[in-house]
């Protein structure tokens, strides 16, 4: 309470402790000019005395329909919705008897130009906002919306609380960057809504909004080179174990197929890429162009043209999307990077 100059310090103290995702931030209660937001959403330069923050526990009591709500991101809305005084108009709209929808918007990898407009209408309209914090962050914000940021790998939570916002008549959109059915929310909003312990989830109606992928803004920064047949790989081994990776790299290189991989090397997993440069070594000649684009969309945005004996994978990080090119793929005398669409038979 009473945070003031100190409102830094607490949030330091929070994400110390783990509970930065589920702190809510209450200004003024009951007052002319209250505000509820996510603690993540506070701009530190603009905190008053009168405000404090609120982490909720988890909530593990069953709900009417037998469904308990034991995540975190389930047990922050339900502590915020029971704030008195500061419900925003999204948390006290009354339910019409109807169950409202899930939408899964894709952003898009970079500005707003790539938001497709029916994302923007459905953005537009929804009373919830649902997402990993830093896509959250890019939808604005509004009289009558309500966003709920999470931090990275609860996608399933996420998803199970999207459909828990429906089931009580609201219209919900889960966010992610690019096109969300693709390594994105699509599925973890489907996977939470065949989950045994959701079954009273399991008609609400899910609507997924395409949205422009980072392999193909990558690939059209370079030129074409996914112009003809490609695949797209993530090298992450979070949700599936790395012999499945290099079986499925293999396989595509020897289908002479192009490939664009997400989530090439984090600091968590330092050493998959080098892992996979080293297959495409023993599969592809070393001439094979490769395409290196770095925060496309973006001010840092950068393209590097290699190929797969030159690419250093020290360079690589987790804003970069690499592709490697097929038998097909040529580099123009301007450094363009094109795939044939003709495939000549064998």
């Amino acid at each position: 309470m009473k945070l003031g100059r100190t409102f830094a310090n607490v949030r330091e103290a929070l994400a110390q402790a783990g509970l930065l995702e589920r702190a809510w931030y209450v200004e003024r209660a009951s007052r002319d000019g209250e505000r509820l937001l996510p603690v993540t959403q506070v701009d530190p330069s603009h905190v008053p005395y009168m405000s404090l923050v609120v982490v909720p526990g988890l909530d593990r009591r069953a709900d009417a329909a037998g469904r308990a709500s034991g995540s975190a991101s389930s047990s922050s809305r339900t502590a915020m919705q029971r704030v008195p005084g500061v419900l925003p108009a999204a948390a006290t709209s009354e339910r019409s008897g109807e169950p409202g929808t899930v939408f899964v918007v894709g952003l898009g990898p970079g500005p707003d130009a790539w938001l497709t407009p029916e994302a923007a209408d459905v953005l537009g309209r929804v009373s919830y906002v649902i997402g990993y914090a830093p896509y959250v962050a890019r939808v604005p914000t509004r009289d009558g919306l309500v966003r709920l940021p999470s931090g990275n790998t609860v996608e399933v939570d996420r998803g199970t609380q999207a459909l828990e916002l429906a089931h009580d008549g609201h219209d919900v959109a889960v966010v992610s960057g690019g096109d969300a059915g693709v390594f994105g929310m699509a599925s973890a909003v489907f996977e939470a809504r065949e989950r045994p312990e959701n079954a009273a989830l399991a008609g609400m109606p899910v609507h997924v909004v395409p949205g422009v992928t980072a392999a193909h803004a990558a690939a059209a920064l370079a030129g074409a080179v996914l112009g003809g047949d490609h695949a797209l790989i993530s090298l992450s081994d979070r949700l599936k174990p790395w012999d499945v990776i290099d079986a499925r790299l293999r396989s595509c290189a020897r289908a002479d197929l192009a490939m664009a991989f997400y989530n090439p090397r984090s600091a968590s997993r330092p050493h998959q890429f080098d892992q996979a440069l080293s297959v495409l070594r023993e599969e592809l000649p070393g001439d094979r162009p490769v395409v290196v684009a770095r925060h496309v969309g973006r001010e840092q945005e950068a393209l590097e043209v290699t190929s797969v004996a030159a690419l250093d994978p020290e360079t690589i990080d987790m804003g970069c999307l690499v592709i490697v090119g097929s038998q097909g793929t040529r580099t123009t005398a301007d450094g363009r990077v094109w795939t044939a669409r003709f495939v000549p038979s064998r």
